[in-house]
């Protein structure tokens, strides 16, 4: 056994429930690996499992990506060997820490084009954005031109996504929530940015489109923005929701979407993408292709030592984080 300084909570609340304790980590079982971090990514996730939003037993070591230096693996993991640098997002939690041991399925090894604090900030946010542009997808696919809206588009998640909607000859129409947030979001691959506190965004997407919507929303506000992103769909289009940041989307009638135009509407997860090895492989495999060809850069805005950990929570929660942010070691 050896002791990890690691980020865990006794009970679900605000930040201050999280607190620095030392762990002891043991070897590795079959189908795991024991990482040594060298960076941590931060994630809107880790705060719905801090909250209690997403249950978990407690006490709960949080954080779900990170990269570092594989120390040991065992039986049965063939992809990694001691000494590997890797990179991952993965279930279950515990990610905050300087050491941990977790399944291997999920750990990809990380091109030596990649730091370990892109590595960090990339996987989780990265690949979500690959399976949302990718595979999350409306009637008929997307073709280059083709119109969508992404919220939260100066966010880890929106910036990857408009430089990879560039590359991809899509025409992404970003929200953000300031003059600031709006410019990072054009100068990152939006084709246009909507300030949603001084502008109605459905009134702009409307005029955008000469008036015919987009073809998907890409929805990770959640509460506040769900009802009016149904308003800027063509008939037949997708509403994606993958998140909660302004709170859970309250249950609707089916109904509506019919009388909006025969829409769509998913909730969709990473994990449900990432379910097996060859899919997580390929999906960081399209990641890392996009990065190293530089379609996609990761920004990485925010550092915060591990020991700051509640900062990083309370600034992440008031929306004064921009890009990437990473929890330093």
């Amino acid at each position: 056994m050896t002791t990890s300084k690691a980020i865990r909570i006794e009970r679900p609340g605000g930040p201050e429930e999280m607190q620095l304790v030392q762990v002891e980590v043991g070897e590795p079982g079959p189908g795991e690996i024991r990482i040594r971090h060298q960076a941590i990514g931060l994630n809107f996730i880790d705060v719905y499992q801090r909250t209690g939003l997403y249950p978990f037993p407690m006490p709960l070591q949080l954080g779900m990506e990170a990269s570092g230096i594989v120390e040991a693996v065992g039986e049965g993991v063939s992809h990694l060997k001691p000494g590997d640098r890797a990179a991952y997002a993965s279930q279950p939690p515990g990610s905050y820490s300087q050491l941990r041991v977790m399944p291997a399925r999920n750990v990809c090894r990380l091109p030596d084009a990649i730091d370990f604090e892109t590595g960090a900030a990339m996987m989780l946010k990265g690949m979500t954005a690959q399976y949302l542009l990718k595979k999350t997808l409306p009637q008929g696919g997307l073709q280059p031109g083709d119109h969508v809206l992404f919220h939260a588009a100066a966010g880890g998640v929106g910036l990857i996504a408009c430089q990879w909607a560039r590359a991809l000859g899509l025409q992404l129409i970003g929200t953000a929530g300031s003059p600031e947030k709006c410019r990072l979001a054009l100068e990152h691959g939006a084709a246009h940015a909507i300030d949603y506190k001084r502008e109605d965004f459905v009134a702009r997407v409307k005029e955008i489109t000469g008036g015919a919507g987009v073809k998907v929303v890409y929805d990770s506000i959640g509460q506040d923005t769900f009802e009016k992103s149904l308003d800027c769909l063509r008939p037949f289009g997708l509403m994606a929701s993958f998140g909660n940041a302004s709170g859970p989307v309250p249950p609707i009638a089916p109904g509506i979407l019919g009388t909006k135009g025969s829409l769509y509407l998913t909730r969709c997860t990473l994990f449900a993408h990432m379910a097996t090895r060859e899919s997580t492989q390929a999906m960081a495999d399209d990641l890392f292709d996009a990065v190293v060809r530089g379609d996609v850069k990761i920004r990485i805005d925010q550092r915060y030592p591990l020991e700051q950990v509640q900062q990083a929570h309370r600034d992440l929660e008031a929306r004064r984080t921009t890009g990437c942010t990473i929890l330093t070691l």
